[in-house]
């Protein structure tokens, strides 16, 4: 009379198989972690860019007061080191600066700089995707305000 059911030997094999897969796929998960990260902070840049033209674009100014970068972006960033009203800076999801934010009302420029001297492997990942993009320099806005 035959058992069915599988022996000791088969079901270390299987446990053995499973261990060598998640070896390999656990590492490649972490990695796509960090490319969405990079691929969201590059993006979230561009973004911060393009919004702060507009905004500068239909009000002819940028706005200092209270609240500052939130009143002209839904992209998040660390205003709190807004003590001349101008210096701000993008943060990866760990709390880390990677790109810094300075923008002039007298010429209507933003200039966006390299603020990762934290050696961040994201911060230097999302540096090097918006320098090859172009978005790492200083962009001229014009435009004297949207007339009503």
């Amino acid at each position: 009379m035959k058992r069915a059911g599988f022996t000791m030997i088969e079901l270390i094999f299987v446990i053995v198989i499973l261990g060598i897969l998640a070896a390999v796929a656990i590492p490649k998960l972490a990695a796509t972690r960090t490319d969405a990260e990079v691929s969201k902070g590059a993006s979230d840049v561009a973004t911060l860019v393009s919004d702060l033209g507009a905004y500068y674009t239909s009000q002819g100014a940028f706005d200092f007061n209270a609240g500052g970068p939130s009143n002209m972006t839904n992209v998040p960033v660390d205003s709190t080191n807004l003590t001349d009203g101008t210096l701000f800076n993008y943060e990866v999801p760990t709390g880390t600066a990677c790109v810094g934010i300075k923008i002039s009302d007298t010429n209507g420029s933003v200039s966006i700089t390299d603020a990762s001297g934290t050696g961040s492997a994201a911060c230097e990942a999302i540096i090097t995707v918006i320098t090859n993009n172009g978005i790492l320099k200083t962009h001229n806005f014009g435009g004297t305000g949207v007339q009503y």
